[in-house]
Parts: structure tokens; C-alpha cells; sequence
């Protein structure tokens, strides 16, 4: 018999900072370990490679994920250009190589800036996209060439930071050809791929291009810099005062504040929220709302349209 939640724990966000080597899916694992429960999920995936901001969900606050997958997210990464591989990051069999120290700054910084606003972009081959029910990846390392359609999405920020010329590619083909690494920051909205930019970077500079390094910083009003790494989470739980989980877990109502307009209903309208009856339009417009009780928790989440209101989400006696 599965053992019941921690009661200390409760429901929340936990912002966590993902170390370089781990899944996505073994940071929910730690999460589950750790909070008690097996009631965990994350927001947006990173790759083992990546490190950084991962949103995680525990228990009834699992509901809210859905309503942050979509939020725009920051990176800061390295782009190596002159070397392209398979997978557009470093985790990939080299494909090609050319030499690269001949680009100048003035070039790289016009072709960055034709990767800025709205564009139609490419996943990755080696992405979770499914193809006729199968992830993309999958058939890729099953040795099928993928031709993924492209997407629009959007590039608010592309900065170049830091520039730095390489003697050669360390593996591969070509392995004495220079190249160059960009440190950069990028905003981006939700669905576009770093990796892509990488790749699109280098080949509209003729010299091809990868990712050897990423870091999530944010994602939407969510920053790393108030993340804790899984081993810091257990430290908390080992140390916390008697009577807390001592873990720096956001309560939906303080989640869905940063994320959504609120609308505040008396204690018999949230009464009625919480067993999923619908209630008036306020006139507000359209869009997301977070319902709040009169002592300010969070009773669901509704979304507003063409005059109607419907209930998404209920968080009874949150």
C-alpha cells in the first residue's frame, strides 16, 4: 500500500535548479523523495545537458502546471560554430566541420539579428515531437531521418556576450579546424528550441553550428536565482524546525499571482467554485482568471470567453 502525503508538505511550487546530468524525469523522482509523495510533475522539460530553472508540481498544485508550460523562458547558452552535429548539442556524433575563424563580428551579429522576432523555426530532430505517435528522437536514434515541419515561434532577445575563437574541434571529422564559441542570452517564447538557434546560426554563417552548453534563468515570472538543486531540498528537509517541511515551496494562490489577473468571491460564491459551479462573467474580458476565496486562497482557476465563464481548475480547501 502506498504510503499517504506528508502532511508538512502540502501543495506548491518548488523552483528547482537542475544539475548538469540529470533528467527531467529523475528531478521528479528526487521530488517525489523528498516532498513524500508520488503526486509530482514538472513544467517544460530540459535536456541531461541543460542546467537550470525546472518548475515542479506537488501534489493538488500539479493541477497549475498546465497554465505554466506556456510561459515565455530565458537561456543563457554557448553556441559553437564551426561544428555541426546530429543532435545540434554536444551530446551528438559530429556531422561536419568548417573553419570559422574568419567570421567577423559585424557577420555573426547580422545573422543573429535575422533570428530575432517572429520566425518559422525547425525542431530538432532529436526532440519529444511526436511523429505518428512516436517521439522523434526516438526514431532518430533508431536510425530514421526525420524531417520535423517548422513552427512559429518567438526570439524577443538574442544577445551576443562573450565571444571566444577555439584552436580546433577536440573530435570528428576536421579535428584541427577553428572555431567559435558564443556565450549568448536569449528570450524566447514557449515551443522554440535553443538548440535550433544554434544550428540555424551556424548554418546561415556557412560553418554550421551547435550547442555545447544551456541554462534555463527563467520562465516567466519564475527566476533560477530563487531555485534550490535537488541536494539543497533534501538539506532542507533534514534541518527544518519541528512541525515544517522547511522547503521554500510557493502556495498556488502565491503561484497563480504571478501569473494570472485574480477576481476575489465571497464565501458562498467560492463555496460554489469549489464544486465546480460556474459562475457570472465580471465583465473583465477574456482570458485566465485565478478565483480567490475572502481569506485570499485559491479556489480555481476560470477562463473567461465570448461571455462565459468556465471553471479549469479547483483547488478545494487548498
Amino acid at each position: 500500500m502506498a504510503r499517504p502525503p506528508d502532511p508538512l508538505v502540502g501543495d506548491g511550487l518548488l523552483l528547482v535548479d537542475k544539475p548538469a546530468g540529470m533528467t527531467s524525469h529523475d528531478v521528479v523522482g528526487a521530488c517525489r523523495r523528498i516532498c513524500g509523495t508520488r503526486k509530482v510533475g514538472h513544467a517544460g522539460t530540459l535536456d541531461p545537458m541543460a542546467t537550470g530553472l525546472l518548475l515542479v508540481g506537488v501534489n493538488r498544485a500539479t493541477k497549475l502546471l498546465t497554465f505554466l508550460v506556456g510561459c515565455d523562458k530565458a537561456y543563457e547558452a554557448t553556441i559553437r560554430l564551426g561544428v555541426a552535429t546530429v543532435t545540434d548539442d554536444a551530446e551528438g556524433e559530429v556531422t561536419a566541420t568548417a573553419d570559422a575563424s574568419g567570421l567577423t563580428d559585424a557577420r555573426i551579429a547580422l545573422a543573429v539579428a535575422d533570428l530575432v522576432g517572429d520566425i518559422a523555426q525547425v525542431p530538432s530532430a532529436v526532440s519529444a515531437i511526436k511523429v505518428a505517435g512516436v517521439r522523434s528522437y526516438a526514431r532518430v536514434r533508431g536510425g530514421e531521418a526525420v524531417a520535423l515541419a517548422a513552427r512559429q515561434v518567438r526570439v524577443s532577445a538574442f544577445d551576443v556576450l562573450t565571444r571566444r575563437d577555439g584552436p580546433g574541434a577536440t573530435r570528428g571529422p576536421g579535428g584541427d579546424t577553428p572555431y567559435v564559441d558564443l556565450d549568448v542570452a536569449v528570450e524566447v517564447s514557449s515551443g522554440t528550441y535553443v538548440r535550433a538557434l544554434a544550428r540555424d546560426l551556424g548554418a546561415a554563417l556557412g560553418v554550421g553550428g551547435h550547442l555545447t552548453a544551456l541554462r534555463r534563468t527563467r520562465i516567466g515570472a519564475f527566476d533560477v536565482a530563487d531555485a534550490a538543486s535537488p541536494t539543497e531540498l533534501e538539506q532542507a528537509r533534514r534541518v527544518a524546525a519541528p512541525g515544517t517541511s522547511g522547503l521554500p515551496m510557493l502556495r498556488p494562490h502565491q503561484v497563480t499571482a504571478r501569473v494570472m489577473p485574480g477576481r476575489t468571491f465571497d464565501a458562498a460564491a467560492a463555496g460554489r467554485l469549489a464544486h465546480g459551479v460556474r459562475p457570472e462573467a465580471d465583465g473583465s474580458g477574456d482570458g485566465l482568471r485565478a478565483a480567490y476565496g475572502p481569506d485570499g486562497r485559491l479556489v480555481a482557476v476560470l477562463e473567461a470567453s465570448d461571455g462565459s465563464v468556465s471553471v479549469k481548475a479547483v483547488f478545494a480547501n487548498e
